[in-house]
């Protein structure tokens, strides 16, 4: 069951919204001066970037005869098939598909094409097999070798277990055995995302300085700014009717007002203008603060609930310039279409739990075209800032990841290589906050695993819904990363 507070939204905090109100601007404002959001128009380099994707068939050039996969096989209808699967990805993806115009038929073309792809810079690589028998699992092998991510599609007949097994071991490579494209729709999907990776640019908010270095590995460009740019921008911010508008669509959305004012949600959505600014000015794909470090010996708000709000309309926003998280973050929007809750994790030994407790937790759980989930409106663990507590659907399916960024290539990583913890469970309640201390959105998952919850790795781990360790698990096979099931 869900454990929540008692106070809800009472005649005595209308009162204390509607006189906090009338410090700033009425309430309930007038149509003529209610301003409708502006939609984030994001200018960054991923997002303006269209992945390119090299795509071609293998097969032999005679005839299949009695070798697998026999003449029964309508290789033709195959390849009109899976060439309108190909286009119609690109266009639901959003990449850029360049098919080879005549199938591969010998392992010098697919060298050939190996290298003409390298040349131009291409972002993967899509091998469809409509083939077992001669160059067919060599061409396989040496596209999958070729240091260019590649997705491997292998129709029904066209491989044995012998065929995919050993080029299974290699780095690089995502091997589909199907007649259903769609795992290979989505390896495409994977070929974009870490695309956009690599053309990410991150605003990190933190000390003193203007600085630009590569994140290893994932080429991602952390682009960092001083806070007090941030700040600067807070003080002289006006409280607009956009602004207004907004905290009282919070407001109305909410389930229940606890104890927080409306003018703690307008100094909150202060900071998401803020942030919009930022990220537009400098050229952002995604954005991360030391808010902490920065603000908080400030008054000014932290912005717990302007995070929440950038993840909900589709950004990448991480907490505490977390650049493992940020990563993360971004993985799970470009590969799964919805936000993630950044979180600490706390064990519950008693009932064998792990709880995620944060206090920017997005509300559109499910997507971000879908409806939000129901929230209250409540201060934070510090008793300051106002901050959406959105509740979790219990026994919905989450997954939980951790991109490990701090030891890429360190020695005392021995893989020298990124690493990402993967977990799923079910969701079995959302813990109150109060009577309980830390963060409000405390949300309690029982993981399929049996893991030693005192001691579950990583840190800042990002809960989203949906049952996605296979696709994780594919993605860091995809791009060199050492999954790691817990």
């Amino acid at each position: 069951m869900n454990s929540e507070n008692k106070l809800s939204f009472t005649r005595r905090n209308f009162l204390k919204f509607t006189i906090g109100a009338s410090i700033t601007m009425p309430m309930l404002c007038s149509a003529k001066i209610e301003k409708a959001e502006e939609k984030i128009e994001l200018n960054g380099p991923a997002t303006k970037y269209i992945p390119r994707i090299n795509a071609a068939f293998v097969r032999r050039k005679e005839d299949y005869g009695i070798l697998w996969p026999g003449a029964i096989y309508d290789g033709k209808r195959a390849m009109d098939k899976y060439k309108d699967e190909i286009f119609k990805a690109e266009k639901d993806i959003g990449v850029k598909i360049n098919l080879r115009s005549q199938p591969i038929y010998s392992l010098e073309e697919a060298e050939e094409w190996i290298n003409e792809s390298k040349n131009n810079g291409v972002d993967g690589l899509l091998l469809v097999l409509l083939d077992r028998q001669k160059h067919s699992w060599q061409s396989a092998s040496k596209t999958a070798s070729s240091g260019i991510p590649t997705v491997v599609f292998s129709p029904i007949g066209t491989s044995f277990t012998t065929n995919t097994a050993p080029v299974a071991e290699q780095n690089g490579v995502y091997i589909v055995s199907s007649d259903d494209f769609s795992d290979a729709k989505f390896g495409l999907k994977m070929l974009k995302a870490g695309a956009k990776l690599r053309k990410m640019r991150f605003v990190v908010i933190k000390g003193n300085q203007r600085i630009d270095k590569e994140l290893p590995h994932f080429g991602t460009n952390l682009h960092q700014i001083p806070a007090r740019e941030f700040i600067e921008i807070y003080n002289g911010l006006v409280v607009t009717p956009e602004i207004e508008k907004m905290a009282t669509d919070y407001i109305r959305s909410a389930r229940k007002i606890i104890s927080t004012t409306r003018p703690d949600v307008i100094n909150g959505l202060k900071s998401y203008l803020v942030a919009r600014q930022i990220i537009s000015k400098e050229e952002g794909d995604g954005i991360t603060m030391d808010c902490l470090g920065a603000l908080g010996p400030t008054k000014i708000s932290l912005p717990c609930i302007a995070w929440s709000k950038m993840n909900d309309v589709g950004i990448p926003a991480a907490c505490e310039a977390d650049i493992g998280a940020a990563i993360t973050l971004t993985l799970v929007h470009y590969l799964f279409d919805r936000p993630g809750f950044q979180q600490d994790p706390v064990p519950e030994t008693t009932k064998g739990c792990l709880i995620g407790a944060h206090c920017s937790c997005p509300t559109r759980l499910e997507g971000y075209n879908n409806k939000p989930e129901p929230f209250n409106l409540m201060h934070h663990h510090g008793n300051r800032d106002a901050v959406p507590r959105p509740f979790w659907r219990t026994g919905k399916r989450v997954t939980i990841a951790d991109v490990l960024t701090e030891n890429i290539g360190a020695e005392k990583t021995p893989s020298k290589k990124p690493q990402m913890y993967i977990s799923t469970g079910t969701v079995v309640d959302n813990i109150s906050v109060p009577p309980s201390g830390g963060c409000v959105v405390s949300v309690m998952v029982k993981l399929d695993t049996e893991p030693d919850l005192l001691k579950y790795p990583g840190f800042h781990q990002i809960f989203f819904y949906g049952d996605f360790k296979k696709q994780l698990v594919g993605f860091c096979r995809l791009f060199n990363i050492e999954p790691l099931v817990v």
